[in-house]
């Protein structure tokens, strides 16, 4: 899987992207260099150049505060990553955001396989068991707020609420479930002459929202 992620990264990515709240670019001697999207034209940045340091940059946001879903939109700035291979640029962006690179490689071998929000939640065992009871007007309410990109999650969802197709939210924007649209540019930030996204795709509910569903369900 690598192999094939760092093929598809030097066949389509060849010019400079976003990733999320990332921005790539490549020098002149071939060097990949990371930064926040917000400062991409901010000098004296904190410079990196190690893929592991992304790690350590991915871990707080810019308060100090822990963040345990690496896609929500709340990467810290202020620092810059460079790096010399291809390889140890598919390590730094799988530091950043776990996985997300081989989802984006399977969709686009239209290998990507899907599993509905009620699958998910039917499978849970233990304390979690109990979120499989939450309503369909309750899991429209919950999915708006917790995955919004704006403050939520950066993840295009392609789930969908049950086996029926219904969207997993009708409180969310048409983009939200659109790969072809820019997340972070929910975020009102201005327009970028970048021409490649990558996508943050989301194929299945996360951990952290059935923890939510839990808590609904329970009244927490």
């Amino acid at each position: 899987m690598p192999d094939s992620i760092e093929k598809l990264l030097k066949a389509a990515l060849t010019a400079p992207f976003y990733f999320g709240e990332i921005f790539v670019q490549k020098t002149t001697s071939g060097r990949f260099v990371l930064s926040h999207r917000d400062d991409e034209s901010v000098d004296h940045l904190q410079t990196f150049r190690n893929a592991q340091d992304a790690i350590e940059i991915a871990k707080y946001d810019d308060s100090g505060n822990y963040r345990p879903l690496k896609t929500a939109p709340n990467l810290r700035h202020g620092w810059r990553l460079e790096l010399d291979t291809l390889e140890e640029l598919r390590c730094a962006l799988d530091y950043f955001y776990p996985g997300r690179l081989a989802i984006f490689a399977a969709w686009k071998r239209d290998q990507l396989q899907t599993t509905p929000l009620r699958e998910t939640l039917d499978r849970q065992s233990g304390m979690y068991r109990v979120a499989a009871k939450i309503s369909d007007s309750q899991i429209d309410d919950l999915v708006a707020d917790f995955c919004r990109s704006n403050g939520g999650c950066l993840r295009t969802i392609l789930w969908k609420r049950d086996a029926r197709g219904t969207s997993p939210s009708t409180k969310l924007p048409d983009e939200k479930f659109d790969p072809r649209y820019d997340q972070a540019g929910m975020l009102g930030r201005p327009g970028s002459t970048i021409p490649a996204t990558v996508p943050l795709l989301c194929q299945e509910a996360c951990n952290l929202l059935v923890a939510e569903c839990r808590k609904v369900v329970k009244g927490e």
